[in-house]
């Protein structure tokens, strides 16, 4: 995989990881790196989501990979479910950034 790429039709999985149609591995799904939005069960996951598809919506989504886990020495291709990480963003900005002073996730690690 190249390590920045566009996310072709890039549908919301949950408020922190997308599928994309070009995305071979881990099914499709990308992790967007350095945040952590709440899972199914919690609160605020329906919000997160709903926040992460308005932001994507009808726009190029570019993604950077970035290491999975910089608490672990040496570049960690993948995240513990094997998913490339990455830093994305569209036209307004960097998706996590954004997720993050709406308050929809939370800094990670």
């Amino acid at each position: 995989m190249l390590t920045v790429f566009f996310c072709l039709s890039a549908v919301v999985v949950d408020g922190d990881t997308l599928r994309c149609a070009n995305v071979a591995d881990a099914n499709g799904r990308v992790r967007l790196a350095r945040i952590d939005a709440p899972e199914r069960g919690e609160t605020g996951f329906a919000e997160a989501g709903d926040a992460l598809a308005a932001m994507i919506a009808g726009r190029q989504v570019r993604c950077e990979l970035v290491d999975a886990d910089p608490r672990i020495n040496g570049f960690q291709e993948r995240d513990r479910f094997g998913r490339p990480v990455a830093r994305c963003a569209t036209d307004q900005g960097d998706l996590g950034e954004r997720l993050l002073a709406r308050g929809h996730a939370r800094r990670w690690p």
